[in-house]
């Protein structure tokens, strides 16, 4: 088994390869150059030129961005409409003959505190035939000894695999450390099922969402990729409970832009916190890239480009049905951490895949999605230089210039509590969350001091981001004395 194991790796990692375009390398249009440079240009331009123009236009980088920032606001509220008129469909429809199996991959490194609320949550529930495989990623603390120890994993000598004799579903793999790609990759080998869910250490699943992730996958055979409801909840922290209030806002609104770019064939992010997958579509596609710091948003990419190349009819879906909650970060360090391996994956992801921007082989995502991206990667920077002169403007006394910025500020708020209101509205009739939500006086509440405290903590962790791409220096599973809750939260 170890020998096939390995072989398995190295022949999804020959694939990767092949089709990645970080081994490619293609050629990058004229026009995908000139988006980036113009981004970059624009902001260089409008920051110098803010010193030297008078009143409201004098702080162009913030009209930019809150323009750019309302029409994404207005395209994806028009996208989810429909929800309003019609909520989704349950997915109570039996399936004809028992289903496709499905296989569950765990990556633990270090999660000896957390795994067991979350096997726990999977076990009882797990249908025969079905795999739950924790690919622990050399663990130097107690993992491996409390798998045996609690639930009755054994291995056989001289074997890395371990076998359950409580729970037949269970099984451990120890792999050497090398980070969580590699780790799934071992469990892509291993496993043999036609279906792939991906489970953060420190995520729980709620009772039925297996198999609504299984039917989903049995109603649409072009579908290989699915993203799931998560909620995230901070369990420590200094200001855990203020980290959570503002992620589950968060959250929200992330998942009704999932729910837009989808309905239109171009949604490029499905959180690997809790996803599902087509096995034989990872495999083609080369499985997960070890070196992307955000290996869930950059397969992906991978994804949509074989598709569009190889003319297969795949689709990427948001689900209603299958919930889970996930730890998310509490404290200040923890998050910022967190943004920072984010954004630096980001920008690595669109690097590699610049050559599809304002590409129509691409469909939909070359020729919207990618370039919206373009326009992402300096968000975080324009929002801080407009947040930093404002502050340099009211220091000198430029009343001249603050009054009427702060009157535009004051009418954005406006419009982002309406905006606010809307997501909550849509994302409680998408996954029937009516609880738990705050409710609108809670929403209201966020929106109104959101742009002043947790916006620019994103922001800020962007940044961190920027730094730890352009030097090079962040790289996933490079940090081993960090706990993966804590650095892999979703």
């Amino acid at each position: 088994m170890p020998d096939a194991c390995e072989g398995a790796v190295q022949e999804i990692t020959a694939t990767l390869r092949r089709v990645s375009p970080r081994y490619t390398k293609p050629r990058v249009s004229l026009r995908s150059v000139l988006i980036y440079g113009a981004v970059v240009g624009v902001w260089i331009t409008v920051t110098i030129g803010a010193w030297f123009a008078q009143g409201v236009f004098a702080w162009t980088v913030g009209l930019l961005y809150i323009l750019y920032d309302t029409c994404l606001l207005v395209y994806i509220a028009r996208k989810t409409a429909f929800i309003h008129r019609e909520p989704p469909a349950t997915l109570d429809v039996p399936i004809h003959g028992p289903g496709p199996r499905l296989g569950i991959v765990i990556a633990a490194f270090n999660e000896a505190p957390a795994l067991p609320s979350t096997l726990d949550a999977l076990l009882p529930h797990l249908p025969e035939g079905d795999v739950v495989l924790v690919v622990d990623d050399g663990s130097v603390d107690d993992t491996v000894a409390m798998l045996g120890q609690r639930y009755g994993v054994r291995w056989a000598a001289d074997s890395p695999l371990g076998r359950s004799d409580r729970h037949p579903g269970l099984q451990v793999w120890c792999n050497p450390h090398g980070g969580k790609a590699r780790a799934l990759n071992a469990g892509l080998a291993l496993l043999r099922t036609e279906l792939v869910a991906t489970i953060d250490a420190d995520t729980k699943l709620a009772a039925g969402a297996l198999e609504h992730l299984r039917r989903a996958f049995a109603r649409e055979p072009e579908m290989v990729a699915a993203c799931c409801v998560i909620r995230p909840v901070c369990s420590s922290g200094a200001f855990a409970g203020i980290f959570q209030w503002f992620q589950t806002y968060e959250y929200m609104r992330a998942f009704c832009s999932r729910i837009a770019w989808m309905s239109s064939d171009s949604l490029l992010l499905v959180s690997g916190a809790f996803a599902g997958f087509r096995r034989s579509a990872l495999l083609r596609v080369g499985g997960f890239d070890p070196e992307c710091l955000v290996e869930d948003y950059e397969l992906i990419h991978r994804l949509h480009r074989y598709g569009r190349d190889h003319d297969l009819d795949w689709k990427v879906r948001v689900l209603h049905a299958p919930q889970a909650i996930t730890d998310a970060p509490g404290s200040l360090p923890s998050f910022l951490r967190q943004r920072r391996r984010w954004f630096a994956g980001f920008l690595q992801t669109q690097y590699w895949n610049c050559d599809m921007t304002f590409n129509g082989r691409y469909g939909s995502v070359g020729r919207w999605m990618l370039p919206i991206k373009a326009l992402d990667t300096m968000q975080p920077i324009y929002g801080l230089t407009a947040f930093l002169l404002l502050v340099s403007f009211a220091v000198l006394g430029r009343l001249t210039i603050v009054v009427p910025v702060i009157a535009v500020i004051g009418a954005k708020i406006v419009i982002d509590i309406g905006f606010h209101l809307w997501w909550v509205h849509i994302y409680s009739r998408w996954t029937g969350q009516r609880a738990g939500l705050g409710g609108f006086g809670m929403a209201f509440l966020s929106a109104l001091v959101e742009p002043f405290s947790f916006q620019l903590l994103r922001h800020a962790g962007a940044t961190w981001g920027w730094c730890g791409f352009l030097t090079r220096r962040h790289r996933w599973g490079a940090t081993p004395s960090l706990p993966l809750a804590e650095v892999n939260a979703r």
